[in-house]
């Protein structure tokens, strides 16, 4: 467990240097949207800190005529649901503290879920911030298509991955979309 506390803190430091460095990553990556899999129903989200933001993408999957929704956390060691949302529309802040669709909103089943993340590998592997909700939201949803949105520079060659870590189907960032075997 140490070892994935310290990856994460040289992560988190090395995803805000990309972020300080390059702030047309997230404009490059939305520009690959088409090459995303199929999916009616698209989970984005909305970012947090040095996160690649998903704004662009948003705008771009919009316009590609796919439904969005955003993750809400309504109980901290449950998967999270998902909640239809538009582009512009307010939001207030979930059960962690990330901004999500008022309780109005419907709820919605996602065909394939845009993830945030820290760090990701060849194999698929994902690093989030910890508190796992993805996984918990993921192995809750086995069927949904997991995509990872992210700077190039946050790929390392290999992550531990436990029993409870879920595997991402493939992964977007300024330089494109690559699936993972």
């Amino acid at each position: 467990m140490d070892a994935k506390r310290e990856l994460r803190a040289t992560m988190r430091a090395t995803r805000k240097r990309l972020a300080a460095l390059d702030a047309g990553a997230a404009a490059r990556a939305a520009d690959q949207a088409a090459a995303l899999p199929p999916g009616r129903v698209v989970a984005v989200y909305c970012a947090i800190g040095s996160e690649l933001g998903a704004d662009a993408l948003s705008l771009a999957l919009g316009r590609a005529g796919r439904q969005l929704c955003l993750p809400v956390v309504v109980e901290r060691d449950a998967p999270m649901i998902f909640r239809r949302w538009t582009p512009g529309e307010p939001l207030e802040l979930d059960g962690a503290g990330v901004p999500a669709p008022f309780p109005l909103a419907e709820v919605v089943e996602p065909d394939l879920i845009v993830t945030p993340l820290l760090a990701f590998d060849a194999r698929g592997g994902r690093l989030g911030q910890g508190g796992g909700y993805y996984d918990r939201t993921f192995a809750a949803r086995p069927a949904v298509t997991r995509i990872g949105f992210a700077y190039a520079g946050q790929e390392v060659d290999h992550l531990p991955v436990e029993v409870h870590d879920i595997r991402l189907h493939g992964v977007l960032t300024e330089t494109g979309y690559r699936p993972f075997a």
